[in-house]
């Protein structure tokens, strides 16, 4: 079917990173900082790490909806940190997810801008649709990467207050573009999150974006994507012309 939209994943497939690990130096020395001492670089370290670990593993629950900021580094990074500690952190909850999703190391995928514009072109409206711990980060990389201009809406899961496969993530986006969900393609990297949620949406094809993230899952236990693609290249060549 031709797409009356284009609705994509931000990590895995317009953008993806070595993961710095789950405790960047410069976040510690931060959070150090922050809590005046109250705990040592090794100790913020490890919280750091279990916490991040812990976050990933509740993400990877099919939870409809998403967690903030504040809860997140109670919940899963700072409980056992001296009271004084918790509530620094509390209160820069927001700039520290920032710091904590931001990647310095971050680039488009291969092929991306030049499917994104070929999307332009042929006057398809762009979505990002993410589940993210800071959508702030995202977009202000796509801005500094030249193509953040292109997209009609960005829709982030801890703005939206829910998270994939929630398929209100997906109506979010049609309702901004005023385009009909079955008439929108959805691309990710994920059959667990992505396919998923854009079934459960009535999204008029799933596409799926093949990533590092890709091979960790099972795809029978998942549903299955209308068409499968390894970088922008490929998704560039499934538009109309």
């Amino acid at each position: 079917m031709t797409p009356a939209a284009l609705l994509l994943d931000f990590g895995g497939v317009l953008a993806d990173s070595p993961s710095p690990g789950a405790a960047p130096p410069e976040l510690v020395l931060r959070l150090y900082n922050l809590t005046e001492g109250r705990l040592t670089p090794g100790e913020i370290s490890r919280a750091l790490t279990a916490g991040s670990d812990a976050y990933a593993a509740w993400r990877d629950l099919d939870e409809p909806a998403e967690l903030g900021h504040e809860e997140v580094w109670s919940r899963f990074v700072t409980p056992s940190w001296p009271l004084a500690a918790q509530e620094a952190v509390r209160l820069n909850a927001t700039r520290l997810s920032y710091d904590w999703t931001w990647r310095s190391t971050w680039a488009l995928r291969p092929g991306i801008p030049e499917a994104l514009h070929a999307a332009r072109a042929i006057g398809l409206p762009l979505a990002v649709v993410s589940n993210t711990l800071c959508g702030a980060a995202h977009r202000d990389f796509l801005a500094n990467a030249g193509v953040g201009s292109l997209f009609t809406t960005q829709i982030y899961s801890d703005e939206a207050g829910v998270r994939k496969p929630n398929p209100e993530m997906i109506w979010h986006a049609v309702r901004t573009l005023s385009v009909p969900t079955e008439a929108c393609w959805y691309v990710g990297d994920s059959y667990r999150r992505d396919i998923a949620c854009a079934r459960r949406a009535g999204a008029g094809a799933a596409i799926l974006f093949r990533s590092p993230r890709t091979a960790k899952e099972i795809p029978a236990d998942h549903p299955e994507p209308d068409a499968i693609v390894d970088d922008g290249f490929g998704l560039r060549d499934l538009l109309p012309v």
